[in-house]
């Protein structure tokens, strides 16, 4: 199948954005102050990470997008404004709040390998006000959009109180939403139409150990009853991805021929299921189009994005 996707439509991603800090270096010697390396450093560079990486991946696949979500009054948020600014996204949707800290990953790497990650982030629940400030937002702008991604980083945005509430929203204007998950509780995601765990998460949520197609059927049917979900779709690395639907699990083959980076892979899925879906595809062809994607991702180093030709080049070879 050769792919096509629909340049026009828009699609909304809300989730907890991040910035990724990258710090290179040398390390020839040790400290005289402390047993601890110490790193000469080369360069730095800023990147948007967390729910930023979707978007990067929707860009990569030239989809229209915006972004809903929430940073500090800090240094950082200019990172992040910078940032969505380069890749041409509106910050209309993102909202400051002074009691938070943008959430920064900073990782120092010597000859490729990393040395340490330094994490700054508030995960405490976001508060009531900014609940309400995002949901209206999201009622004032929903029908700009085609289709709705959550990316659950577990950083306090996506509380119970606002997840209600963008579903009520979606499903009443009939907008699709795929989510993300994370913890260990699904119920949260109540109203959602696709829930994308990974099979770690998907362990951890339905307190089912998967092992074998029998369990991961079982899986399927604990994460569907408790979400009330139209689909289930578990991402499981090496096996691949289970679409459980209509009470029915297909499992699709992994795609990779060489795994060299997994990070951000999961990112790329929601994304890839997103245009795809959106563009008219059936679950099952949007699922086959994002473990191409990530087939892709998975065989570059770091936090990578896949281009339509790529994917397509890949389905010729898988």
């Amino acid at each position: 199948m050769d792919y096509k996707i629909n340049k026009a439509i828009r699609v909304l991603v809300i989730g907890d954005i991040m910035v990724d800090h990258y710090i290179y270096g040398n390390c020839n010697r040790i400290s005289p102050e402390a047993p601890v390396p110490v790193v000469e450093i080369t360069k730095e560079s800023y990147t948007l990470g967390g729910a930023g990486n979707v978007l990067k991946n929707l860009i990569a696949f030239q989809s229209q997008a915006n972004i809903v979500a929430v940073v500090g009054e800090d240094d950082n948020a200019s990172i992040v404004f910078n940032e969505l600014a380069s890749i041409n996204i509106a910050k209309q949707g993102v909202i400051t709040d002074p009691n938070r800290c943008t959430i920064m990953k900073t990782r120092v790497l010597v000859s490729n390998h990393q040395l340490i990650r330094l994490d700054r982030e508030v995960a405490t629940p976001l508060l009531p006000q900014k609940e309400q400030e995002m949901l209206a937002y999201l009622k004032d702008h929903i029908m700009q959009h085609d289709i709705v991604l959550l990316s659950d980083y577990d950083k306090g945005l996506l509380t119970p109180v606002l997840l209600n509430g963008i579903f009520a929203i979606c499903r009443e204007n009939n907008i699709k939403t795929i989510v993300d998950p994370k913890g260990d509780s699904f119920s949260k995601y109540k109203g959602a139409n696709i829930i994308k765990p990974n099979k770690k998460e998907a362990i951890v949520a339905s307190g089912i150990n998967i092992t074998d197609t029998e369990s991961l059927t079982a899986a399927c049917v604990k994460i569907s009853e408790t979400t009330g979900c139209d689909s289930v779709v578990i991402t499981m690395s090496e096996a691949g991805m289970a679409m459980f639907t209509d009470g029915k699990l297909t499992v699709i083959p992994t795609r990779a021929l060489g795994v060299i980076d997994v990070t951000g892979a999961g990112d790329t899925v929601s994304a890839s299921l997103g245009v795809a879906l959106a563009s008219g595809y059936s679950l099952y062809d949007a699922c086959n189009f994002a473990n191409h994607a990530a087939a892709v991702v998975v065989s570059k180093v770091g936090s990578a994005t896949a281009t339509v030709d790529e994917v397509n080049k890949q389905v010729i070879l898988g």
